[in-house]
Parts: C-alpha cells; sequence; structure tokens
C-alpha cells in the first residue's frame, strides 16, 4: 500500500478525465440557449458535461463479460495494492473538494 503524493496510470487517468470533464463543464456552462419564446436556459455543469460525453463510460458490458468468466474460471486474482491505492485515491479527492 502506497501512502502519499504517487503516481499510476489509473490515477492520471482519473486526473486527465476530471479535467476533461472540467473544461467540458465550463465551456458548456458559459453556452445559453435562447428558446423560441425569448426565455433564457443556462445549462448546469453535470447537464454540460453529459451533453459533452465529458469523462469515461459509467458501465463496461466487454469489462463485466471478462470479470465475469475469469471469477467462473478461477483465474480472477484481487490486487489488494490496487484497492488501497484507489480507496486513498478517493479519500484524498473528497478532502481536496471539501477543502475548496
Amino acid at each position: 500500500m502506497k501512502i502519499g503524493h504517487t503516481s499510476s496510470p489509473a490515477a492520471d487517468a482519473a486526473v486527465l478525465a476530471r479535467a476533461n470533464a472540467e473544461a467540458g463543464a465550463a465551456a458548456a456552462k458559459a453556452r445559453v440557449a435562447q428558446a423560441s419564446d425569448g426565455s433564457t436556459v443556462e445549462l448546469s455543469s453535470m447537464a454540460a458535461s453529459l451533453l459533452a460525453g465529458a469523462g469515461t463510460p459509467e458501465f463496461d458490458a466487454a469489462k463485466v463479460e471478462r470479470m465475469k468468466q475469469a471469477i467462473a474460471d478461477g483465474s480472477f486474482t484481487v490486487n489488494a495494492d490496487v484497492i488501497a491505492d484507489k480507496l486513498l485515491a478517493n479519500a484524498q479527492e473528497m478532502l481536496d473538494a471539501v477543502k475548496r
């Protein structure tokens, strides 16, 4: 288990996905749509990121199927170090969000 600032491909991908989501949200948030009756609608950052397709897909059916098969044939292994690293990264992300 690693404690402190470390870098891993998964952590780097998460940072990149978060940055892309924030950039897409900021761009879409600045966009205002005007309806035919003259009213305007401003998109929230969440709606903007959903429309922009930012981030990674929530569900990967192929990955689920591969994991299901690995569990069924007994070749699935749990990497405790990776799980610990991701738990620490998530906790750090939550703490950073609270500090803002």
